[in-house]
């Protein structure tokens, strides 16, 4: 097995889209920054971190990290991969690490073995496919796209949602803001006021993700959080997408019962690991 690092962002597309396609579920979120780095690579504000272990031609397994963010796993053929990624990285400052439970797991063990850092596992969350929505109650309103005159709305709103799941900013939230309004992915549900909001990326014209899901608490319990990411779900699917997946955080029930109600069935398990110094 050989490890192979990539500086050209279409060569490494190129490279793994055949292989990341393959198993779509496992992959979405890679797949979803691939796209970004390819159509917005503003997106992020450091080098990108791009390999694949292969043998004989063949991909076994492919990592991606977007400085200073996690490193992020895709499905694995062979486990002894995740050594080779490892150990690559090991004199990077890797604040942790995303996948499959199985795969991320084993390498986050195997990074403590080589840096002497500990690792702890710090969301448990679920891969959620859909790809039809089902009728449910929805509340007065409508769906409408965030724009420039929202921008002090979506800053607040945005920097409520990190301190709600507890998770450091590690990016300035008004980049996050203006990204995506200039992507034109982010939508309010609106009952007179701006209510609840959610955000979209198709990663390939028939692979569409819900990546931000967030009702203020005074507007929770109304139905509006329901009511916006079906509308959303269903903006995707008449955009041509045949699959809509969202990763969920199991410590919220309310989330993932809304997310079945609408459609969303989960199909794997999907964890994060943090990793601190011994000193």
């Amino acid at each position: 097995m050989q490890l192979h690092k990539f500086d050209n962002i279409q060569e490494f597309w190129d490279c793994t889209q055949a292989y990341l396609l393959q198993h779509q579920v496992e992959n979405n979120l890679l797949l979803s920054i691939l796209h970004t780095l390819l159509h917005n690579p503003e997106r992020y504000l450091g080098k990108p971190y791009l390999a694949i272990v292969q043998t004989n031609g063949e991909i076994l397994a492919v990592a991606i990290r977007t400085p200073p963010q996690k490193l992020i796993l895709s499905k694995a053929q062979n486990m002894d991969t995740l050594r080779l990624i490892a150990q690559d990285l090991r004199q990077e400052q890797l604040p942790g690490s995303m996948g499959l439970a199985k795969e991320v797991e084993i390498f986050s063990q195997t990074w403590q073995t080589l840096t002497g850092q500990f690792y702890q596992r710090s969301v448990v969350m679920k891969i959620y496919q859909l790809t039809a929505v089902q009728r449910v109650s929805t509340a007065r309103g409508y769906l409408r796209l965030a724009t420039e005159s929202d921008r002090s709305l979506l800053v607040e709103w945005l920097a409520a949602f990190f301190s709600e799941i507890d998770e450091a900013v590690s990016e300035d939230v008004e980049h996050q803001v203006d990204n995506r309004l200039k992507q034109q992915n982010t939508y309010f549900w609106v009952d007179n006021t701006p209510v609840s909001i959610a955000s979209s990326k198709q990663a390939l014209p028939t692979i569409g993700r819900i990546n931000l899901a967030y009702t203020p608490p005074e507007y929770r319990r109304k139905g509006y959080a329901t009511a916006c990411v079906a509308a959303l779900s269903q903006k995707l699917l008449d955009q041509g997408c045949h699959h809509c997946f969202l990763i969920a955080d199991l410590a919220n029930p309310t989330a993932n019962h809304i997310y079945q109600a609408i459609g969303y069935h989960p199909l794997s398990d999907w964890h994060e690991y943090s990793f601190t110094s011994n000193e």
